[in-house]
């Protein structure tokens, strides 16, 4: 399996303790365990800023980072190594393991941290926490600083700022390295398979979770321990639902099948969309929306490199799929005027993608001080044109309605472009209906 290697993160460490303010703290707790139902607990997924900075997958656990300290800069407390729960629950690294396998400087028990921990952020002027998104260990941040407070009369020093560690993080994370982009290649890969598989498998009478499962047994066969984020499998009119999620249709002749889905390795995600005719055939109709959405996609490949703004992509789907409407019929009058009153969103009401990474709609702002963000080299992010046709949508001839096509890849921004991620599963028209007939043949 392709990793991410400890020294990288240990350069992430440094990269973001140089952007920090001289004597401040680093405090970041790793994502709690979510209860599915009475007792059983959902899958653990640590959460994404704590594996950016530790590649530690326990619970129970709290990274403090202290640029400039004498006793080691990188301080975990983690759970305690303990036989009866690992009999019960599996291994855990312990205080040993946290420095030796995850790099720490220092290692302590969880549970001494209320002891521990306001001592470390004592006589520091700045606090940085992931302020807002977990509110209980806001809760207990300010009890640890409350601590000190009360001991200002013997001449504890508490902190005087408190500031979002997301700022920093979030645009370090932006910015993929070498090892990144092979562990989401490697996410890509896996996805594509799995697409394949699904096409090879579609014919009528299947439910959409059919094919899901197909998904599923590829993810797991090639490493990944979960999708990335639930998996759409919209046949027919629900095609036209942006985030359906019930799989459970029957696939009929004559239908389209849209599915996104894409697996996660090593907390990276991959993200995939394709449409195709259940019986292996696109209809006239079909493959018109279809070919359109997938010309609407090169126009936008074309507008990402460096240099260029996040805008422009969407852009370029924009008139590509407006100007084909009117060329089809869909839509009536001049292309700049639609553009400009925003008529094509009866059709196209998303965006053509956002940005990816350890979480599927990965962090990084869009916008620097107003304007779209240029683009730079590392930056990782979806291509996801698509048109729906209400199935209700009286303004259109019967035979339009209920066709959804999406197409989503995978980009990278190189120094010339961009490198397609997810170029491994088929998207042309003649591509998929061949890929789907050779599996007709070989089944029958």
């Amino acid at each position: 399996m392709i990793h991410i290697p400890k020294s990288e993160y240990s350069r992430r460490r440094k990269a973001l303790m140089a952007q920090m303010e001289p004597n401040s703290i680093a405090i970041l707790p790793a994502a709690a365990v979510a209860i599915r139902n009475r007792d059983v607990e959902h899958v653990y997924r640590q959460d994404s800023d704590f594996q950016y900075l530790s590649g530690f997958p326990e619970p129970q656990a709290v990274i403090v980072l202290m640029p400039g300290r004498e006793h080691g800069e990188y301080v975990l407390f983690c759970r305690e190594r303990n036989a009866e729960r690992e009999l019960w629950d599996g291994l855990r690294a312990g205080q040993e393991g946290a420095i030796r396998d995850f790099g720490a400087d220092d290692a302590f028990p969880i549970t001494d941290i209320d002891d521990i921990l306001p001592g470390l952020i004592e006589g520091r002027d700045r606090v940085y926490s992931a302020m807002g998104s977990n509110p209980e260990f806001d809760r207990h941040l300010m009890d640890w600083i409350n601590v000190i407070r009360s001991k200002a009369h013997l001449g504890a020093q508490p902190p005087n700022e408190f500031v979002a560690l997301d700022h920093l993080l979030h645009d370090m994370r932006l910015y993929k390295s070498a090892a990144e982009v092979k562990v989401m290649r490697e996410a890509a890969r896996i996805s594509a398979q799995a697409h394949i598989r699904a096409m090879q498998a579609s014919r009528a009478g299947l439910h959409e979770f059919s094919l899901e499962a197909e998904l599923d047994y590829e993810f797991r066969k090639g490493g990944a321990k979960m999708p990335a984020y639930g998996s759409i499998v919209a046949a027919g009119r629900n095609s036209c639902i942006l985030h359906y999620q019930q799989n459970d249709a029957v696939l009929k002749d004559g239908d389209l099948v849209l599915i996104d889905a894409g697996c996660e390795i090593d907390c990276y995600a991959s993200d995939i969309t394709r449409t195709w005719p259940v019986n292996g055939k696109y209809s006239p109709e079909q493959k018109a929306v279809y070919e359109l959405v997938l010309a609407s996609q090169e126009a936008a490949f074309a507008e990402i490199a460096p240099n260029k703004h996040w805008n422009q992509a969407h852009e370029a789907t924009v008139r590509v799929i407006t100007a084909g409407l009117v060329k089809l019929g869909l839509l009536q009058g001049d292309v700049d005027e639609l553009i400009a009153s925003e008529a094509y969103k009866a059709f196209y009401m998303h965006r053509a993608g956002h940005w990816l990474g350890m979480d599927v709609h990965d962090v990084g702002e869009y916008k620097v001080g107003g304007e779209w963000r240029v683009l730079e080299v590392g930056m990782a992010l979806t291509v996801e044109p698509g048109i729906y046709i209400a199935p209700d949508n009286q303004s259109v001839a019967k035979k339009w309605r209920g066709i959804g096509v999406r197409i989503e890849d995978d980009v990278v921004v190189t120094k010339t472009g961009c490198e397609i991620l997810t170029n491994g599963v088929p998207k042309t028209v003649a591509e998929i209906e061949a890929l789907m007939a050779a599996a007709r043949t070989q089944a029958a």
